[in-house]
């Protein structure tokens, strides 16, 4: 149950976020706004660990690799493939396909880890899923100037096989060893920062890319998105993923859209029916995984 509920609080920190960095993409270009919230949970991350006087208990060399590996493949190529869906397809249908993502992750899970599910974990996964692709397949306004590519579905393939293969990664760490999560977290944020810091370096200079963070006013906004999208989400992935199997943790850790709706109700956008029972089919499969 702990798993299931650190994964459950991800998703809704990570949906409050990406509506702050949705109005702070406006100001800051996709990698350097993944950059500069990395890097402030970098930081905080660091300085939480310090002040718990926390060890690297049970962290061998092996998965040191393996977790700063989970960052370059999850963070760094994942989220930037990820960019570059939004860019071909649209916000909508790139969020669609990084919903194969849980499938994929808990496929990769049963071929590298033996890790099984259980019939119940499987429909659970399944109504989720479904439920989830229900709400955020719903055609909009946004998304109706954007046409398909399949440069842009090639890159939302790889985004979702990018977050699968960096969760089994941090999973066949965290699994049977004492690492803790703060540490896994710290790991793969680095390895994912300086995979982004790699492709703005081939971008040209990094400085220049940076200058709009100038203004304190988008840097404040991107420290507190940082804090709850970041610093506080990705510790909670890597606790579910600690103590929960891969699919179900990475199943409940995309509900993220689910929680973006009563978001967007409040600041006054319309949630029609068909998002509405989406929502509710797949609250029922989370019911089904956390009680299972």
């Amino acid at each position: 149950m702990r798993g299931e509920l650190a994964a459950l609080t991800a998703a809704f920190l990570w949906a409050v976020a990406t509506v702050m960095f949705g109005r702070l993409g406006k100001a800051l270009p996709p990698l350097v706004l993944n950059l500069a919230k990395g890097a402030i949970a970098l930081g905080l991350l660091a300085l939480t660990l310090l002040l718990l006087g926390q060890r690297p208990t049970g962290l061998t060399s092996q998965g040191l690799v393996l977790l700063t590996l989970s960052g370059v493949i999850g963070i760094g190529l994942g989220d930037t493939a990820y960019f570059a869906a939004i860019n071909q397809l649209g916000p909508r249908r790139a969020l669609l396909l990084e919903t194969l993502a849980p499938p994929l992750a808990a496929l990769l899970a049963l071929v590298f880890l033996q890790e099984a599910l259980a019939p119940r974990a499987w429909l659970g996964l399944g109504l989720t899923l479904v439920g989830v692709v229900w709400v955020i397949a719903e055609r909009v306004p946004a998304d109706a100037a954007v046409s398909a590519s399949s440069l842009g579905v090639v890159y939302g393939v790889l985004a979702a096989l990018g977050q699968a293969t960096g969760a089994v990664l941090s999973r066949a760490v965290l699994a049977d060893t004492d690492v803790a999560p703060l540490w896994s977290s710290l790991l793969r944020l680095g390895g994912g920062l300086g995979m982004i810091v790699a492709i703005l370096r081939s971008q040209g200079p990094v400085t220049g890319a940076l200058r709009p963070l100038r203004s304190p006013r988008v840097l404040a906004g991107v420290a507190v998105a940082a804090i709850l999208g970041t610093y506080l989400a990705i510790y909670l992935q890597q606790m579910a993923l600690k103590y929960s199997a891969t699919g179900v943790a990475q199943a409940l850790t995309s509900t993220s859209p689910l929680f973006v709706l009563p978001l967007a109700a409040a600041m006054g956008d319309r949630v029609s029916l068909r998002a509405i029972a989406g929502a509710g089919l797949a609250l029922v499969g989370v019911g089904i995984l956390v009680s299972g």
